[in-house]
């Protein structure tokens, strides 16, 4: 079903202020040049949504990044009635950056639900054309919100150059750190995950990743290869005592606050840090068709829009993975 803003003037939209969150009314957005005017259909709460709402950027206003929608209007014909997923960074693409082809890091950059761009918690929201990909019919829409997250995950193949065969460690058990081990286990890689939840690693064992209950116990200098996806302010020590001399160390956790590391083992034992933030769409859509990759069980539960802060609410409960918004 199309609509027209012609007709169309309120909506509602989810509102994150001072820790608190709300649905309200408000303006259809105005569709710039070079926009298009989407319709949510299913939006994933994500910790980022999360450490947000805890005061994360100084955060006011409409979250979500995680998203597929429907067309509604757009300059690109082509592109109307589509059911599309969509980047999360608005650059300005003609700064240096830019025409390195670094977009991502554009210091001018929006930041879709997150850095002056409002989110894609309401009812309709705008992203440039040139950041929507259209979703193949036989995607899900519960599946396709797992993209931007699994584009995460893709990134870090992009980043560093891991030899065939190596062991990978990844440390924690929560969405992201599942899709990571799913993703590298995807590509060949010897995954070992680590984490204290064996409902969540359970998800991971299916598809061939070898799991590991600890309770805070964890190896000391066996890996050549260490992910953090902790989302805790503890996961770069940990991840660090368990590289060796001259591995690497890759940050996948967004905390926050400030994180107090101790950095004489990382000079003394000479480590490699790499920040991993978003990936690229074109590596993450095809997985979502792969054997391997299993989405559809981390779907903790799903709520309408209006229910925005029971559903915020459940993403928030010890043990909860994705939690899906729908707008019905």
């Amino acid at each position: 079903m199309l609509y027209s803003s012609r007709i169309l003037k309120k909506m509602l939209a989810v509102h994150i202020e001072n820790g608190g969150v709300t649905v309200r009314q408000s303006e259809l957005p105005a569709r710039p040049e070079g926009f298009a005017l989407l319709r949510l259909l299913v939006g994933g709460i994500c910790n980022t949504d999360l450490e947000l709402q805890r005061g994360y950027y100084g955060f006011t206003g409409t979250p979500g990044h995680e998203f597929v929608a429907e067309v509604v209007e757009a300059g690109t014909r082509a592109l109307v009635g589509k059911r599309v997923v969509g980047e999360i960074n608005l650059a300005c693409t003609h700064c240096e950056w830019c025409r390195k082809g670094m977009a991502r890091h554009c210091p001018q950059r929006r930041v879709l639900g997150i850095v002056n761009q409002p989110g894609a918690f309401a009812e309709f929201f705008v992203l440039p054309e040139r950041n929507l990909h259209v979703l193949p019919d036989t995607i899900p829409l519960e599946h396709a919100v797992f993209t931007e997250p699994l584009a995460a995950a893709c990134e870090i193949l992009d980043q560093v150059n891991i030899p065939p065969g190596e062991t990978i460690a990844v440390l924690g058990d929560g969405k992201l750190g599942l899709l990571i081990a799913q993703v590298l286990n995807a590509h060949g890689y010897p995954v070992r995950q680590f984490g204290r939840h064996w409902e969540k690693l359970r998800i991971a064992a299916a598809a061939g990743v070898i799991t590991e209950l600890t309770d805070g116990k964890l190896p000391v200098a066996e890996f050549d290869w260490v992910v953090d996806a902790t989302g805790s302010p503890d996961g770069l020590r940990a991840a660090a005592a368990m590289a060796r001399p001259r591995g690497t160390v890759i940050l996948k956790s967004t905390v926050h606050g400030m994180v107090a590391v101790d950095s004489a083992p990382i000079v003394v034992n000479e480590l490699t840090l790499v920040g991993s933030r978003c990936g690229r769409f074109e590596a993450a859509l095809p997985l979502l068709e792969h054997e391997l990759i299993e989405v559809e069980a981390m779907i903790t539960d799903r709520f309408k829009l209006e229910d925005a802060p029971k559903a915020f609410a459940r993403a928030a409960e010890r043990g909860a993975m994705k939690v899906l918004l729908e707008l019905r």
